[in-house]
């Protein structure tokens, strides 16, 4: 289990990288939202799983407003992809930043905070989710209602305003 939590955080960490390096809005919403599925799987590995379900609708609702505003406001016939030299020229320099950092932190890990809540289950009396799922329910409820029809809203605000060349008001500036 270990493993398999190192890999996907290493792929959490390329994710961003993919985020940060990337100059072209398209390539970037699409690293975002893989960044948010990998950071969902990885927090549900630690137990959290009703409380990753509900941050990965949250994300894609709010990446799907980011990915709408960005397609609708880029007007690049040719985006500059992974590929470019310019944009592998950053990820390396961010590579080299994230080994740097993790060199420079290295000897105050240990590997006890790699243990996923769900091993130590015997010493629990309630299960790992179920004092989220209660929490999210009770005092979180509302605020997760209030949150989704925020987000719809935005979408439709974003979409209305970039509708196209005759009725956009956007597109006449």
């Amino acid at each position: 289990m270990a493993y398999i939590m190192l890999t996907l955080l290493i792929g959490m960490v390329l994710g961003v990288i993919s985020v940060a390096s990337n100059p072209s809005p398209y390539f970037a919403a699409l690293g975002l939202v893989l960044v948010a599925g990998v950071g969902c799987v990885v927090l549900m590995g630690h137990g959290g799983s009703f409380l990753s379900l509900v941050l990965f609708l949250i994300y894609l609702g709010g990446m799907l407003v980011v990915f709408a505003y960005c397609v609708a406001l880029a007007a690049e016939p040719y985006p500059e992809a992974w590929g470019e030299w310019s944009v592998l020229g950053s990820v390396l320099g961010y590579l080299l930043l994230v080994v740097g950092a993790g060199s420079w932190f290295w000897g105050g890990w240990y590997e006890g905070m790699w243990v996923p809540v769900d091993e130590l289950i015997e010493f629990s009396v309630v299960a790992a989710d179920s004092g989220g799922v209660a929490l999210m329910y009770s005092l979180g409820g509302g605020l997760l209602v209030v949150s989704a029809w925020v987000l719809l809203l935005t979408l439709l605000v974003v979409l209305e305003l970039t509708r196209g060349l005759a009725r956009g008001a956007l597109r006449a500036v």
